[in-house]
């Protein structure tokens, strides 16, 4: 269909044998056929309205779902909320429903939970009376109902992990009223918002004239069209100069060449915290002898991807297979990964080179996909990424010192704001950052209104500006000149003020980790739309979203900032994927456990890697300024602390403990040094 509409688009427009051609290429004829007999067979040509299909899948499907529903009422414990409590209680009577025999009367039914579109299968046609109920259509009404309430969370399982009520978690009464003085100071939030909002209003009218004024000189790189719609110049690439070209290649040749292998045992004896945050899963048993051996094999294998045989060496005992297996199963969980990164940060954050880097209160969050060809639940389909096939999602964040302060699997490559704020507000360790920035996939009013209410200076790097929609507070005045037409959003004070004290319990219970992010978003929408009490903090959010669009108009300094850590960023994931080479970079887990354990192990091998370069690169600088070679800060800081051609991760690889504890490696000559 796609394909389809894109022909019929074009100005020059195929002929029908071209296009039957274009579909042929991109789908094969098997699959045309086989997506023909599933829509034939959902939707027979027998149902030719709207109507009619909802009938006619009721008589044909009932069956399939007549067996499994009364158990699933029976085992299951079901509430819900007083909005949606009448669809429950429809739910709960179908059992009784599917075993009557005589004719279902509209007496028999709760006619308030049919939708509009419903009421021709259910009820009949206009003539019919409704007297009579056709039982199947009003089953599968029901279920379908069920279904979109259980998504929204307004029905819920109390007993489950996922399904269950959200709102529960929350604090609430005097655990709330205990804890409340404490947030709000962290938070910096008032507990009345009225003075605050209009600081909030002042800043955005302010932002407004500025940019509305840098409009009318000459040569701005922004303009507005007759439609209102605000087109920006893309930013050029700034050009390295000879200084940078040559430090680069200097700092590159310099560099020991080393296994990977060797690289993490080299950084476990910088930092013996680092193997001592791997404890076993018991509790009770004792350090085994050349533990950091066996976790530096398992690591490397894991991260690698290869498995564990390259690693196996039957003269080492703690290279046996068992011995590997063993520890992996015990010691390498996400809970041990995430303790032992904590070090890597803080041990990254004390080198020279890294300051120069960046200060670490910027961090940027993006996803990295991953192809999972076995059958699991936990992956989902995306043609763009994953082929056929389906996959997940890497979800990782790193400061602007490249080094990385934590991560998330997530099933698929659903919309990443759902997962964002659970991956910022839960870093492994190193100082909490001020600004997030993320691609626009992570992008929502909701997301900006709770990062901000968080403390957080949320930043994404917003596409298509001209399909952005910017707000106001109120009627923009004739001030704001050819801006006035593209603020065309209202942002409403009173809403926001009306529920700020439910606004300051949610983040609350995110700030002390009472709720899960993710979970209060879900909570806040509903298919896909804010609930009344979501659309506040996205009301409080779009104030955030059109200052930052302004600032984007007004500042090149302001984008660059933002795409200059999007491509650090870039930089870690081809790392990543680089070291994640065997069985063609693919993900064979089938659990969501074990995803986690090893992407968890590819995060920490990579900041293993970013430690060890930032460490040799910062020596190298050294080195060449006492040797009296000028190396400009400028330059240093656009070198790239994932430097990968020095470091080996193909054929055998060694376990055996380098000896650096009381002199480095030795750095190379660059002038001897051959490149690949």
């Amino acid at each position: 269909m796609r394909l389809l509409l894109e022909g019929i688009n074009q100005a020059d427009r195929p002929t029908l044998d071209e296009l039957w051609e274009s579909i042929e290429n991109a789908v094969p004829k098997g699959a045309l056929e086989q997506a023909v007999a599933t829509v034939e067979d959902l939707a027979p040509s027998g149902a030719g309205s709207k109507q009619d299909w909802r009938a006619v899948l009721s008589a044909r499907r009932i069956v399939t779902i007549s067996g499994f529903l009364p158990i699933l009422t029976k085992v299951i414990d079901f509430d819900a909320d007083p909005e949606s409590r009448p669809v429950l209680d429809a739910m709960l009577k179908i059992p009784s429903l599917l075993a009557r025999r005589r004719p279902l009367k509209i007496t028999d039914v709760d006619s308030t939970v049919v939708p509009a579109a419903w009421r021709p299968a259910v009820f009949g046609g206009p003539g019919s009376g409704e007297v009579e109920v056709d039982k199947n259509s009003y089953v599968f009404c029901v279920l379908v109902e069920f279904q979109r309430h259980l998504k929204r969370r307004t029905i819920y399982a109390a007993r489950s992990t996922r399904w269950t009520d959200s709102r529960v978690a929350l604090l609430d009464g005097t655990e709330w009223e205990n804890t409340k003085d404490i947030v709000l100071t962290a938070l910096e939030l008032p507990d009345e918002p009225i003075n605050f909002l209009a600081d909030h209003r002042v800043a955005l009218d302010d932002a407004y004239r500025r940019v509305a004024g840098y409009l009318e000189e000459i040569g701005s790189d922004i303009s507005v069209d007759d439609a209102g719609r605000v087109h920006l110049a893309s930013l050029a690439a700034i050009p390295e100069p000879d200084s940078l070209i040559d430090l680069r290649r200097t700092v590159g040749g310099m560099l020991p060449r080393v296994d990977l292998s060797q690289i993490v045992l080299e950084v476990m004896g910088w930092e013996p915290s680092f193997v001592e945050a791997f404890r076993s899963w018991s509790g009770g048993e004792p350090r085994l002898d050349g533990l950091d051996i066996s976790i530096a094999a398992c690591l490397t294998a894991q991260a690698m991807n290869v498995g564990y045989t390259p690693m196996v060496d039957r003269s080492n005992p703690a290279l046996h297979r068992d011995r590997l297996s063993h520890v992996a199963q015990t010691y390498l969980s996400a809970e041990n990964m995430a303790a032992a990164n904590r070090p890597l940060i803080e041990r990254q954050a004390g080198i020279d080179f890294a300051a120069v880097l960046g200060g670490g209160l910027v961090a940027a969050v993006d996803g990295m996909r991953f192809v999972v060809p076995t059958q699991t639940i936990h992956a989902r389909p995306n043609r763009r990424y994953f082929g056929r096939r389906k996959g997940v999602t890497w979800l990782n964040m790193i400061n602007d010192q490249a080094i990385g302060l934590g991560a998330k699997v997530v099933s698929g490559t659903v919309r990443d704001s759902l997962h964002v704020i659970d991956v910022v507000h839960n870093q492994d360790g190193g100082q909490r950052p001020d600004i997030i920035v993320t691609d626009t996939a992570s992008y929502s009013d909701l997301v900006f209104g709770l990062l901000h209410l968080l403390g957080y200076s949320y930043r994404p790097a917003l596409a298509d500006m001209p399909d952005q929609k910017m707000w106001t507070i109120g009627r923009p005045p004739g001030a704001y000149g050819s801006l006035t037409t593209a603020a065309r959003g209202r942002i409403s004070l009173e809403r926001i003020e009306q529920h700020w004290p439910d606004m300051l319990r949610i983040v609350g219970s995110i700030h002390t980790g009472a709720v899960r992010a993710y979970d209060i978003v879900r909570m806040l929408q509903r298919d896909g739309r804010p609930t009344p009490l979501g659309d506040a903090p996205s009301s409080y959010g779009r104030i955030f979203k059109s200052i930052h669009m302004l600032d984007s108009f007004d500042n090149e300094t302001y984008r660059c900032e933002i795409k200059g850590i999007r491509n650090l960023q870039e930089g870690r994931h081809a790392l990543a994927q680089q070291i994640f080479h065997g069985r063609k970079g693919e993900l064979f887990q089938r659990y969501h456990e074990g995803m986690e354990d090893q992407l968890g192990a590819l995060g920490l091998v990579v900041n293993c890697v970013v430690l060890w370069n930032t460490y040799y690169i910062d020596l190298a600088i050294k080195q060449l300024r006492a040797s009296g070679h000028h190396v400009a800060n400028e330059d240093a800081a656009r070198l790239s602390p994932y430097l990968r051609s020095h470091g080996n991760v193909h054929g055998t690889y060694s376990f055996s403990r380098p000896d650096t504890s009381s002199a480095p490696r030795p750095l190379l000559d660059p002038t001897t040094i051959e490149t690949d």
